[in-house]
């Protein structure tokens, strides 16, 4: 029963997080609320694991969930629930987006559906903020990092491993 459940409620954030990764964290701490197969410090946890390993930050935090909540079946019905949706929808739109690119309802649509995408990406990114600015530390490290990748345009790896550090060194 449960592999069904996680099954399903991927399914149903594979189907509507549309625009990538980011916008799956919603439809998580949504999840959170409704089922206690991870508190929202554990999605902050997850986000963190799932931004530093290789992999698409939905499908991490999809197996992560998962498999804390029913081992490595759960984390395969989680992640295929979650895939599934992209999967099947690429295949169509591939198939129909030649036949239909120029189609003016098609271009309203899109443009019609980015907004919201942003909308998602941008309370994605406050919710992760509200969860990892916890002390006025955090948020000085904040500032300085936002600055530094503002202003030096180092590879995501380095700013990753000086975080790390960082939070060894300062025992955050």
């Amino acid at each position: 029963m449960i592999y069904w459940l996680l099954f399903y409620e991927f399914f149903k954030v594979g189907l509507f997080a549309i625009g990538g990764g980011l916008v799956t964290v919603p439809f998580l701490f949504d999840l959170s609320e409704h089922y206690a197969w991870f508190s929202t410090k554990e999605l902050a946890d997850m986000i963190a694991i799932a931004e530093s390993t290789p992999g698409p930050l939905g499908v991490n935090m999809a197996t992560f969930a998962g498999y804390k909540t029913a081992g490595i079946p759960g984390a395969v019905a989680a992640t295929f629930g979650l895939v599934l949706p992209s999967l099947v929808i690429i295949m169509i739109i591939a198939g129909l987006l030649k036949k239909f690119k120029d189609n003016p309802y098609v271009r309203q649509v899109l443009s019609g559906i980015r907004p919201a995408v942003m909308a998602l990406i941008l309370m994605a990114g406050y919710e992760i903020a509200r969860l990892a600015i916890l002390s006025f530390e955090n948020f000085i490290l904040f500032v300085l990092f936002a600055l530094s990748i503002r202003f030096y345009k180092a590879s995501p790896v380095f700013y990753m491993i000086v975080a790390a550090v960082v939070g060894i060194i300062f025992k955050l």
